[in-house]
């Protein structure tokens, strides 16, 4: 048994989602296919959340009726006389719980606000990819992923009720799958015990179809996206990049925890524990080996792997007093950016100094300042990168950093970081 997630790129038009169709029907049965929702369709319900919420319902139920318009326009397109109805029939229950959403948008809770709306994505997309299955003789069963996910109540971020989620997710999902059917449902989406919509997160799809892998003890995952397979760097900022044919499961959570848009380690952790492999393959041409992400891989194989974060601050705090920066100073001041939420992406200290690189935020920047001005000098390098090499050769490094400024440089055996400007 395997789980596909389809990701927003691969459902992005109508001829996209229908060349989608030979891959689950090729594929050996029970199969469960986890969807995103169509192309920029979390844009435009994010859109809606934000006019409701600054009191333009109007503006947002019209935003709402475009968006209706445009997934019907979708089904149309995909649909004939025979299914259509049926999926118009589907689609309107979705849409109507959209507009009571955005009826009933309380700007002092927003992010409950938001997860009530951006949910419909997936939903509405899921269901028109069920009925144009079942139009091409592909016997499916579609699941609302809400009555299977069980999580807290922290709004777009919520974390999953394990124990209950598994429960469900073999009683709903498991009984349909060994009856050897298709079964189709949502990522990102869940649902609190008082049965309101939360959403999961930064790449919840993926998350999503790794947890229900895990919980159900499936052989694999594959994940359909519009490129060959991983790349050791993001070929839109390197060029020659190198396609990965197989990664472990720890060096992509090295790699994200760098900064790298590659699969989130929520995703690889469900994975890691139950020794599941993570496939990435490329939709446009299923033939195409695609990347594997495992438990075991020779690190002897592995190309430098680069990651360039910019927009980042380099910020240097001194003592007033030029008292060392030990354990007290170092409690204190990892207190100030706990508490202030700031994620340290590379640290370093000296004798009197403490060096830390963070994201531009100018909010939690400012935030910063002033609570550490308050014992400390502060001083600030703004506008620089972090270059993180991974597996790393001295060309490899003197190619990237050429006419560039080095402000700080740490190395290990196996990675290098440079913060320059």
């Amino acid at each position: 048994m395997r789980v596909f997630k389809f990701g927003g790129a691969s459902i992005a038009d109508a001829g996209r989602m229908t060349a989608l169709l030979p891959i689950v029907n090729e594929e050996a049965k029970p199969l469960l296919l986890v969807l995103s929702a169509l192309g920029k369709t979390t844009n435009a319900l994010e859109n809606i959340v934000n006019l409701a919420c600054k009191g333009k319902k109007e503006d947002a139920l019209a935003a709402a009726k475009t968006l209706e318009q445009q997934h019907l326009e979708f089904a149309r397109a995909l649909l004939n006389d025979s299914h259509y109805p049926s999926a118009e029939q589907a689609l309107n229950t979705h849409f109507a719980e959209l507009n009571k959403a955005v009826g009933t948008v309380d700007p002092g809770r927003y992010d409950y606000s938001y997860d009530q709306i951006v949910c419909m994505g997936e939903l509405l997309s899921s269901h028109i990819f069920s009925f144009l299955l079942t139009q091409n003789n592909i016997p499916n069963l579609w699941i609302d992923i809400r009555r299977v996910v069980l999580t807290d109540d922290t709004y777009r971020d919520a974390a999953v009720d394990w124990n209950h989620t598994k429960l469900e997710a073999q009683a709903i999902i498991g009984r349909e799958l060994k009856r050897g059917k298709v079964v189709v449902t949502q990522g990102f989406i869940g649902s609190t015990k008082a049965g309101k919509s939360v959403t999961l997160g930064r790449e919840g799809s993926d998350y999503t179809a790794a947890i229900l892998a895990a919980m159900l003890g499936m052989e694999s995952v594959t994940i359909w996206k519009d490129v060959a397979g991983l790349q050791n760097a993001d070929p839109k900022l390197f060029p020659n990049t190198v396609k990965i044919d197989a990664i472990s499961f720890n060096e992509v959570i090295e790699m994200a925890f760098y900064g790298a848009q590659i699969i989130h380690p929520k995703t690889i952790k469900p994975l890691q524990n139950a020794n599941i492999p993570l496939y990435v393959k490329c939709f446009f041409d299923r033939s195409l080996p695609g990347s594997v992400i495992k438990a075991d891989v020779d690190a002897a194989n592995y190309p430098p792997l680069i990651v360039l974060k910019d927009n980042q601050v380099l910020i240097q705090v001194t003592t007033k007093d030029f008292s060392f920066i030990t354990e007290d100073n170092l409690s204190r001041l990892y207190s100030i950016f706990h508490d202030l939420k700031v994620k340290i992406n590379l640290i370093q200290n000296a004798a009197i100094s403490f060096v830390a690189c963070i994201d531009n935020r100018e909010d939690k920047i400012a935030a910063l300042k002033k609570a550490l001005s308050k014992d400390y000098k502060v001083a600030l390098n703004e506008n620089v990168q972090i270059l993180t090499v991974r597996h790393f050769n001295t060309a490899s490094v003197d190619e990237l950093t050429k006419n560039k400024q080095i402000l700080l440089r740490q190395e290990t055996r196996k990675t290098l970081q440079v913060v320059m400007k």
